[in-house]
């Protein structure tokens, strides 16, 4: 709320026709993630479009030098649902592939934005074929327009030259060229989808749009379907939020709940109101910290999230008295020495995939293998302060179970839970043998993202 009441203030005293004005100002009260800025970027290009197809051909016949009723006339059958097909499926424009390129290859080279908008509605129109109430996103429409434009082949042909046009001359020169080529083709893809999700506003509505487009901020992200970049802003997400847990649970720790009664100050009170005990005093808390035992699987599917929830319990393991960890695969072993003098818990989650022996013979998961060898090992030292997290699908690629195993550890320790983190509707199918696990387990959850992780380690903790 407060959030949305800056916004409104700062509305008040800019100048509202200036729209980079109106943007960056929200920018600077709404978002307070620098992750989250593509985001609300996407989401300011759909609610506050101001494109309308009559004032983009406007201006784009100005530009040409044509009158803009008489272009209009010539160009009435090419904006509608039933226009031509050029190349690439694309309507078709007033230029031709190579007229365009040169276009676009000029824009580029000159910096020039505003023929680079008009190159940008050019190769949308020529090459992205639209189609009017179809429900996508954009992202179809700008694989095929970028798919014809070969930016490889221009983005080397702008490295060849400078801004001034001349040949860089050394080793570094042709580098930085080549960072500003690559940087100047960024901006030239930007330009199309902003036309592109312009055009597809126009023709659906901003509501519908935001529907198809959104995107998940990096802690709604599935961390088991991720792919590199969301990988990379997971990673940046993770340490802020440990840091915000971890300070979050210590002011916790020090406001919880008071003690019992301290019944010889409660007496010593009452002597103010005749020996009537009318304000109790209470000893003060001493919350017992929990002992965490970490057992991931580190299989290939399920490998990021095991690495996620190490990281993120190794960050906060000053909240709890202790942390063991142990990974598996079809073998077991205790990583927990990787973490001890590391600053970083990343660079120790780094170091498991190296270091942890955890291939005891095909290197399929084998869940009640690594079961029965923690067992044989280490449940002796499992003791009514320990709590048990168990990491994994529970896909036991059809070994035994060895449920047995869960039932004792549960008799012997405060706890045991189950992350797992796929859906709900693939548990138990397939090799998944979730249900036989269940029963033993104080709570088996569904975890798949980081807000999912924080909201129950911080319950845990």
């Amino acid at each position: 709320m407060s959030e949305h009441v800056d916004a409104a203030r700062a509305m008040e005293v800019i100048d509202l026709s200036d729209r980079s004005l109106v943007k960056s100002s929200l920018a600077a009260t709404l978002v307070k993630d620098g992750d989250h800025m593509p985001v609300f970027s996407t989401a300011f290009e759909v609610f506050f479009s101001t494109r309308s197809a009559q004032s983009v051909e406007d201006m784009l016949n100005e530009e040409n030098g044509e009158d803009a009723d008489s272009a209009r006339d010539g160009a009435a059958g090419a904006s509608g649902p039933g226009q031509a097909r050029g190349e690439g499926g694309g309507a078709s424009s007033s230029m031709s592939a190579q007229e365009l390129a040169d276009l676009l290859f000029r824009a580029l080279r000159d910096g020039n934005r505003q023929a680079l908008r008009q190159a940008a509605n050019e190769a949308v129109t020529r090459y992205a074929g639209m189609e009017p109430g179809r429900p996508v996103g954009g992202t179809y429409y700008l694989y095929r327009t970028l798919r014809n434009l070969e930016l490889e082949k221009l983005e080397e042909r702008l490295s060849q030259v400078t801004t001034s046009g001349e040949a860089p001359e050394d080793s570094l020169g042709e580098r930085l060229a080549r960072d500003e080529a690559h940087a100047r083709v960024e901006m030239l893809k930007a330009e199309i989808e902003r036309e592109i999700r312009e055009r597809l506003v126009e023709d659906r509505g901003a509501e519908a749009l935001a529907k198809s487009v959104r995107k998940p901020l990096p802690e709604d992200l599935d961390v088991m379907h991720a792919n590199r970049d969301e990988m990379a802003q997971l990673e940046r997400a993770l340490r802020p939020l440990s840091r915000k847990l971890a300070v979050r649970l210590a002011r916790r720790r020090r406001r919880r709940h008071r003690g019992p009664v301290d019944l010889r100050h409660t007496v010593r009170r009452s002597l103010s109101t005749g020996g009537v005990p009318i304000d109790l005093r209470f000893k003060p808390p001493r919350p017992a910290k929990p002992e965490i035992i970490v057992i991931a699987d580190i299989s290939g599917s399920v490998a990021s999230f095991a690495r996620f929830t190490l990281h993120l319990v190794h960050a906060i393991s000053s909240q709890f008295s202790k942390v063991r960890s142990f990974v598996f695969v079809d073998g077991l072993d205790e990583v927990s020495r990787l973490f001890e003098g590391v600053d970083d818990s990343a660079e120790a989650v780094a170091r498991i995939n190296v270091e942890a022996d955890v291939i005891a013979f095909d290197g399929h998961s084998d869940y009640g293998r690594a079961f029965l060898s923690f067992h044989d090992r280490f449940a002796d030292q499992i003791t009514k302060r320990s709590t048990i997290l168990i990491l994994g699908d529970a896909r036991n690629n059809y070994h035994q179970a060895h449920a047995e195993v869960i039932a004792d550890l549960r008799y012997r320790a405060k706890a045991v839970y189950w992350l797992n983190p796929e859906p709900t509707s693939y548990w138990n199918s397939g090799d998944s043998i979730v249900n036989q696990y269940a029963p033993y387990c104080d709570k088996v959850i569904e975890c798949r993202t980081l807000r999912q992780l924080e909201a129950f380690v911080g319950e845990l903790a």
